[in-house]
């Protein structure tokens, strides 16, 4: 007979294997929703019911109040309960649309996706590159002012060591960011810019717009303004437009 002692302990499922696949199938969710970036989607000529409707409604509630929450507290500190209450549903409803406090974490990374990647891949090199820079700088303004928690939420995202986004800056944010260093090295190239260093300049321009969104408490106490005072968004987008101009026209 065996000895009670000597029996061997049976090693854990394997935990790890299946926190691996699941976070691949994530970063595969967010990859898929990051290439659509610009796509057409379907339209929908049916009419929906009211129950779906109301459906819809109550989704766009839950990913705007989530979105608020992580933007504040991250993933770690937020909670379901915290989200559930800001987007005034139960927390048995809100987790009838999103299994898990990751699950809605990664819903809400997958619909910012769209709007972190949009401005960047818009300009071409056949566009004049004091309008193309200058249109990125507005719409990068227009995106801190209207969506600051997007900004947060990946600033804080870009603190954790971007667990979740890894595959999302190694593929689809490479490919456009690559794109569009292309495109200004061409512009340089033509003479129609200054020596400047594509990577850096692009990073310029998402610090100095992003920077009303990530730091708007401090702007706001030091400017006593903010980019929803329309006279100040003005100036801001002028003076931004005009500082990164002046710094990259052919010399």
């Amino acid at each position: 007979m065996t000895d009670p002692a000597t029996k061997t302990v049976k090693a854990p499922r394997k935990t790890a294997a299946k926190a691996a696949a699941k976070s691949g199938q994530v970063a595969r969710k967010l990859v898929k929703a990051a290439q659509t970036v610009g796509d057409d989607s379907p339209v929908d000529n049916f009419p929906k019911g009211r129950r779906a409707q109301a459906g819809e409604v109550r989704k766009a509630a839950i990913l705007k109040a989530a979105l608020a929450v992580f933007a504040r507290q991250g993933l770690d500190g937020a909670s379901v309960e915290a989200i559930a209450q800001a987007a005034g549903i139960s927390k048995a409803n809100l987790l009838y649309y999103h299994p898990s406090k990751e699950a809605l974490y990664v819903a809400v990374l997958e619909q910012g996706l769209s709007l972190w990647l949009a401005p960047l891949s818009r300009f071409t090199a056949e566009e004049d590159p004091a309008d193309a820079i200058a249109a990125l700088i507005g719409a990068k303004l227009a995106m801190s002012r209207d969506h600051p928690e997007v900004s947060r939420l990946f600033a804080l995202e870009m603190l954790r060591g971007a667990p979740l986004l890894k595959p999302v800056l190694a593929g689809p944010l490479r490919a456009v960011f690559d794109a569009k260093c292309a495109v200004i090295g061409a512009w340089i190239d033509g003479g129609k810019l200054g020596r400047v260093d594509p990577p850096h300049l692009i990073f310029s321009i998402w610090a100095l717009t992003q920077h009303y969104a990530d730091f708007a408490a401090q702007v706001r106490a030091l400017a006593g303004k903010s980019l929803s005072d329309k006279a100040f968004m003005d100036e801001t987008q002028e003076a931004l437009t005009a500082l990164v101009l002046d710094g990259v026209r052919p010399r």
